[in-house]
């Protein structure tokens, strides 16, 4: 009977430890998966990021050259370290860019079972949008009449010289006064002005206030004339297109905002000059998309559609 006991015991402690072995290689596995599948979540993570930063900046060049699209993208995956990364890069209708970026990620538990690596795919679209919200921008606008042709040059008048309504483009978007236009025109309108906002236009006389902002602007762009593809020049306003709200019979008294555009100094003004020349130049920049039908008149906003 003593020999039976014995050999229970015996058995039962070879179960304990056969059940022992079973969950010790069960946690293994667990925690093998754990630290495989979060390394794997973490490169993916970096490089879904990567992509969407590379497909962001790239969208921004759109409006300039495909060149200029390829660089930028190239240098946001160099600044990440995924430049080999890359298996595609392209402008899709005129007004995308996709990023596909892939890797072989190294894995530890899996080695085990004779896997060194895991591919991993992520892609990236971003989207010009026409742009429907914006701040900064100055406190000049072009009627929505005016066809708006890259490459011509256009003048901005700021006297009542040119027009029997008596608006002119000048608007009051921080308050009248020739000072807070002045200050508006340098600086840009630091909230946020939407399609559908009633503004007020300017009176009196703005020309000096008009050729100070202008001198400040092009004083304070450090690139040649001509360069406006640069992202900090201050020869590019971002002005606003509007059609009329509230018109007496001499003088229109408020504006609805119907868009944006961007314009850029091209020459400085003369002592006499009443009229800011330039050309009104496609851009992506900061802001929201339009929620609504807006023409596109060249300002854009980006966005991440995938």
């Amino acid at each position: 009977m003593r020999s039976i006991f014995k050999r229970l015991k015996r058995q039962e402690k070879g179960n304990i430890a056969l059940l022992m072995a079973v969950a010790l290689g069960g946690m293994l596995l667990m925690v093998g998966l754990v630290i495989d599948g979060g390394h794997l979540f973490m490169s993916k993570s970096h490089l879904q990021k990567t992509a969407n930063a590379a497909a962001l900046s790239g969208a921004q060049e759109i409006p300039n050259t495909e060149a200029a699209v390829n660089q930028v993208v190239a240098d946001v995956l160099a600044s990440h370290e995924e430049t080999t990364s890359l298996q595609e890069s392209v402008i899709e209708q005129g007004k995308q860019v996709k990023v596909v970026l892939q890797k072989e990620v190294p894995v530890f538990f899996a080695t085990l079972f004779g896997v060194d690596s895991i591919p991993i795919t992520v892609k990236a679209t971003a989207s010009l949008q026409v742009m429907g919200a914006a701040k900064d921008a100055v406190p000049l606008g072009v009627d929505e009449s005016v066809e708006l042709i890259p490459g011509k040059i256009y003048e901005l008048k700021v006297d009542a010289g040119d027009s029997i309504s008596g608006n002119f483009g000048v608007l009051a978007l921080e308050g009248p006064g020739a000072k807070l236009y002045g200050e508006t025109l340098k600086e840009g309108f630091g909230e946020q002005i939407k399609v559908g906002d009633i503004i007020n236009t300017q009176t009196g006389n703005i020309a000096g206030a008009t050729r100070e902002g202008i001198k400040h602007r092009i004083d304070n762009c450090p690139y040649p004339s001509g360069e406006y593809h640069h992202r900090d020049c201050s020869r590019i306003m971002l002005v606003l297109v509007y059609k009329p709200h509230s018109q007496t019979t001499n003088q229109l008294k408020s504006v609805e905002v119907t868009g944006f555009a961007y314009f850029y100094i091209t020459e400085p003004m003369s002592n006499n000059d009443t009229s800011i020349k330039g050309e009104f130049i496609e851009r992506a920049g900061t802001g929201l998309p339009a929620q609504q039908t807006v023409n596109d008149r060249g300002a854009y906003t980006i966005t991440l559609i995938e």
